[in-house]
């Protein structure tokens, strides 16, 4: 176990560790030596002051994401479930491989590889398989593998939040034997698996959300549409660059930063509106504003978004505006900027989102399922007023647009015809499972289906549920809902091994 600093901050005891794990986990067994490349797995290991020479049992946190890192601590309160869980646990925050500081993906490493087949038509393969190796399978067998070399063994608890509580259900399929007990909080996954029927239930439940938060702001309605009766679409930004690629930029050559620069200066000089990053402001990235609307406060966040969206006069939208008339001159930096922030992603959270619903082999591949269902949605095309915006949803032209997506592209349509993967849910041991599984569930959760969760869970040997719509998706994040599971858990006895 590898010490690489110790330290506190406000209220808690760090420990900073790291130790090899198999980039490729295929013919390796976690607890054993391996062969073949590594890759760095970083965890941090947390107790407040009074307990750091104690005996604690163990809980490992199983982040969100795809793609999320561990939380990085400033006290006890500033993860609301923190403070309750290092009254009882030593707690072990891994950064998941691929992000944080384990050998974090990116786009420098896409293009690493995409450079090392030059030449050859084997780029996009090569990154697509890299990208397959960051899934839920792999995952766990880190952390398996951590608890079996540097732990000595023992079980731990595990706390699965939202992706979390999909690789809860991985590691109670692959390695029951190293928990003693589990919590999730909004992330029981559909078993069995399918992406488009995730966002069959996705879509109208965005639509609801719209019609709440216009409900709320009314006069964000016209603020809106005000923007989306200027802004131009992701595919007439794609026909211009693609125009401006064969009769400008393919006779200058040169890098693909570059190339990029170029692109940018053309949809300036053209009058496209561009994100600080250079990034198109298109009225699909605007509707992206509402990903984060099964969080709270998140109506009130893009609220306020908006509000700062114009800067002549009092930045008022006149009820006598005729849809174009909201000069793209007229869009705030600091709107830009605050637009930016809110829609850009984490390197591995999109590329992999639709994937982490792939089981083993499928029978079809998945193919764009988020584009597919939209599409069958006419109520969220660009052109409908009032303006419905989009959830936890991928689209192709993310991945044409957006700078810190765009390595990817090759490996994303190599990947969306691909019908093998890693298995990560094995049903029949699920429904025997003996391991003492309580679950939040949000009623409203807006990113996984409360109904599915229950679905799943009323297959799942040994497991409870607290079904609850006083919080939203973050609810782990305040100070109760850790708090009542625990309780839970404690009361019913599935802790007694441990307390």
């Amino acid at each position: 176990m590898t010490l690489l600093n110790e330290y506190y901050v406000p209220g808690l005891h760090i420990e900073d560790r790291s130790i090899d794990v198999p980039l490729d986990w295929t013919g390796h067994e976690p607890g054993h030596g391996f062969d073949g490349e590594p890759i760095k797995l970083f965890y941090r290991v947390v107790t407040t002051p009074e307990h750091v020479h104690d005996d604690l049992p163990l809980l490992i946190f199983l982040q969100g994401g795809p793609g999320g890192a561990g939380p990085r601590l400033l006290s006890p309160q500033s993860d609301g479930w923190i403070e309750e869980a290092t009254k009882h646990f030593r707690v072990i925050l891994p950064d998941q491989r691929g992000t944080g500081r384990s050998n974090r993906v990116d786009t420098h490493t896409m293009t690493r590889i995409a450079a090392a087949h030059t030449g050859t038509t084997d780029a996009a393969r090569a990154q697509a398989d890299y990208l397959k190796l960051f899934l839920a399978d792999s995952i766990v067998r880190d952390f398996e593998h951590l608890r079996r070399t540097e732990f000595g063994g023992r079980k731990w608890v595990t706390m699965g939040q939202s992706y979390g509580g999909f690789l809860t259900l991985t590691y109670l399929s692959l390695f029951p034997e190293g928990i003693n007990a589990s919590f999730t909080t909004g992330g029981i996954p559909h078993v069995p698996a399918d992406a488009t029927e995730v966002y069959e239930h996705t879509f109208p439940r965005m639509a609801r959300k719209t019609q709440q938060f216009y409900e709320r702001y009314p006069q964000d309605a016209a603020r809106v549409a005000a923007l989306a009766d200027t802004l131009p679409t992701a595919a007439e930004v794609n026909e211009f660059v693609a125009t401006l690629t064969d009769t400008v930029l393919g006779q200058l050559g040169g890098t693909a930063i570059e190339h990029r620069l170029g692109v940018i200066a053309g949809m300036a000089a053209h009058g496209f509106p561009l994100l600080p990053n250079g990034d198109p402001l298109t009225v699909e990235r605007l509707q992206c504003l509402g990903s984060d609307f099964g969080m709270k406060p998140s109506f009130e966040r893009v609220h306020w978004i908006l509000d700062d969206a114009f800067t002549s006069g009092d930045g008022s939208v006149s009820a006598e505006t005729e849809p174009g008339d909201a000069p793209l001159s007229d869009l705030s930096d600091e709107f830009l900027a605050k637009v930016m922030n809110a829609t850009s992603s984490r390197p591995l959270y999109w590329p992999l989102q639709e994937f982490i619903y792939a089981n083993g082999e499928l029978d079809e591949p998945i193919r764009w399922a988020a584009q597919r269902v939209r599409d069958r949605h006419p109520e969220f095309d660009t052109g409908e007023r009032p303006l419905n915006f989009t959830g936890e949803a991928m689209f192709p032209w993310m991945f044409e647009q957006e700078a810190a997506l765009r390595p990817f592209r090759a490996a994303m349509d190599v990947l969306m015809e691909d019908t093998h993967f890693g298995v990560i849910y094995d049903e029949e041991r699920l429904a025997g499972n003996e391991v003492p599984l309580q679950a939040g569930v949000y009623f409203d959760d807006m990113y996984v289906d409360s109904g599915m969760q229950l679905d799943t869970l009323s297959r799942i040997g040994n497991s409870h549920y607290w079904v609850t719509n006083e919080f939203e998706h973050d609810g782990l994040h305040g100070s109760v809902v850790f708090r009542h599971l625990w309780q839970e858990a404690l009361d019913r006895g599935d802790l007694e091994t441990l307390f």
